[in-house]
């Protein structure tokens, strides 16, 4: 997550300078060759103008769908937020308070289902877009993925016992059989008398929701942005920044006549062209750099900062002395 006031031109312009050259050489080479004598490559700008405009749609379109995919994936964050600090406080003041070894324990498997859930949502999937070389060379110095430079196995190690530790590594999803054990830990309590039936009830729908919660961030990872959607707008973008500079050629070349840029307007096509091809495909990109709110880029939503902003709080809760520190954004980015 971006925490500064904006990107500053220059963040951006290292971000897109790829692009934007092959904007400039796009419009460069038609421009030269029509300056040469080749005019037949001029195109009428009509159909191109429809083109754009149907463009324009579909980029609002895949846009909204990203921030609404965004949005989405922050609620479901502050949703665990506060279930995972209700469901805490309940644990504690329903089985004796902060120096029970079970509030703990169960505290410290929280802690292990929060580590277990980031990194899974941190795993890499064929569609997102951390690997593009424009957001991996963005990232080299700005940023780090912490899932991504440390091991889940040692994570977890420091939130479980041998036993369950193994137990949980020879899982698939370790967070669902982190869920199980809490769950299972509770009906134990249960069945001994030292949780009522209403109180393991209130406990289990602390469960229920953060499960629920985790399926649907494992809903947004795992079911990408229609690849049929993404597919015909690439092409339709493609096609229109080629397109571009052949349809304004005559255009700029009449802008000049009579006076005494006549025969230097037709150089105009070579900025403009390209400004007008980079802000369609500016657009593109940055609601394809939030579409997928999980992958690790600098606008996702920043679940290992919140995963250790709640292990800070419940720790507080049972007056641990020995808190980690919280994350500190990197280049005003949080992971």
């Amino acid at each position: 997550m971006f925490t500064g006031r904006r990107y500053t031109p220059l963040v951006f312009f290292k971000w897109t300078l790829r692009n934007t050259l092959w904007m400039f050489f796009i419009a460069t080479v038609p421009t030269v060759l029509y300056a040469l004598g080749w005019h037949f490559l001029s195109l009428p700008w009509q159909p191109l103008a429809l083109l754009g405009t149907a463009l324009a749609f579909s980029v609002g379109f895949k846009n909204n769908a990203s921030y609404g995919r965004l949005w989405e994936a922050r609620q479901i964050y502050g949703a665990i937020i506060n279930d995972s600090r209700s469901f805490a406080f309940t644990l504690r003041d329903t089985l004796g308070g902060k120096e029970d070894n079970t509030v703990k324990t169960m505290f410290y498997r929280h802690f292990a289902w929060l580590t277990a859930l980031r990194f899974q949502l941190r795993e890499y999937r064929p569609w997102e877009n951390t690997k593009n070389r424009s957001n991996q060379n963005f990232s080299q110095g700005n940023f780090s993925i912490p899932e991504w430079e440390s091991n889940v196995e040692e994570e977890l190690r420091k939130y479980l016992n041998d036993a369950e530790l193994n137990y949980i590594l020879s899982k698939k999803n370790k967070a669902t059989q982190l869920i199980a054990l809490q769950s299972e830990n509770l009906g134990k309590l249960k069945r001994n008398g030292d949780l009522s039936h209403i109180e393991w009830s209130d406990l289990q729908n602390c469960i229920t929701r953060l499960i629920d919660n985790q399926g649907k961030a494992e809903r947004i990872k795992n079911f990408p942005y229609p690849r049929n959607f993404e597919t015909v707008m690439t092409f339709l973008m493609y096609i229109f920044i080629l397109l571009l500079p052949f349809g304004l050629l005559k255009e700029y070349e009449s802008l000049g006549k009579g006076t005494f840029l006549e025969n230097y307007t037709i150089w105009f096509n070579i900025p403009f062209s390209a400004l007008i091809a980079w802000a369609f495909h500016i657009l593109d990109t940055i609601g394809e750099s939030s579409v997928n709110p999980f992958e690790g880029n600098a606008n996702d939503v920043p679940i290992t900062q919140i995963s250790r902003m709640l292990e800070i709080d419940l720790k507080d809760m049972l007056d641990d002395k020995n808190l980690p520190e919280p994350l500190a954004a990197q280049n005003n980015i949080l992971m």
